[in-house]
């Protein structure tokens, strides 16, 4: 017994560096030649995504090998690398400050229960995971463009969440200051 319980503190020690690690901004982001800061002024990552899908095609890749010289494939390639993982830091940019987004609104609304704190750290999991395997793979060399719609998906779908959580709680808000506002004036109509 004594030693299941070592071992699944163990087991839940190495989950937690893990993620840890996972969510570490990477060392070779600054080497980057395109600023993701870039990508996300004035828009969000959705709007880029079919730039990106193009540049990741495979049909591009035929066409460009049947027009251009080795050394122009290879530059191209790794042009379009650099930008794809610009895009996926960017995109790991928009996760993060959506999460920021959703720590405030836990703090501000009374309703939040610990099934909603747990379905944050589940999607901080999968998010970190996803975005660890997608950069690997661009590094490597490949296109994962399914993996980096889905990522591009979570990252949309939590923003929308974001938005209607802001909107109750702006509701919420406004119906609190309409009541405040009433009892006021009764308050003063008695007087």
């Amino acid at each position: 017994m004594n030693l299941a319980l070592i071992l699944f503190f163990g087991f839940v020690a190495v989950l937690l560096l893990a993620l840890g690690w996972a969510l570490r901004k990477p060392r070779d982001a600054r080497n980057l030649k395109s600023d993701p800061q870039a990508l996300e002024q004035g828009q969000r990552h959705v709007d880029y995504l079919p730039q990106i899908r193009q540049a990741l095609a495979k049909t591009d890749y035929d066409f460009l090998s049947k027009r251009a010289s080795r050394g122009a494939q290879r530059r191209v390639r790794r042009d379009r690398r650099g930008i794809a993982l610009a895009y996926l830091a960017a995109l790991r940019g928009d996760f993060q400050g959506l999460l920021r987004m959703a720590r405030v609104i836990a703090v501000l609304s009374p309703d939040v229960a610990a099934a909603h704190e747990f379905e944050r750290l589940r999607l901080t999991a999968k998010f970190a995971w996803q975005y660890q395997m997608i950069r690997w793979k661009l590094t490597v060399g490949f296109a994962p463009l399914p993996q980096l719609d889905g990522l591009s998906e979570l990252v949309s779908g939590l923003s929308v969440r974001m938005e209607a959580a802001l909107k109750e709680l702006g509701e919420r808000a406004a119906l609190a200051a309409e009541l405040a506002s009433s009892m006021n004036r009764r308050g003063m109509s008695a007087v």
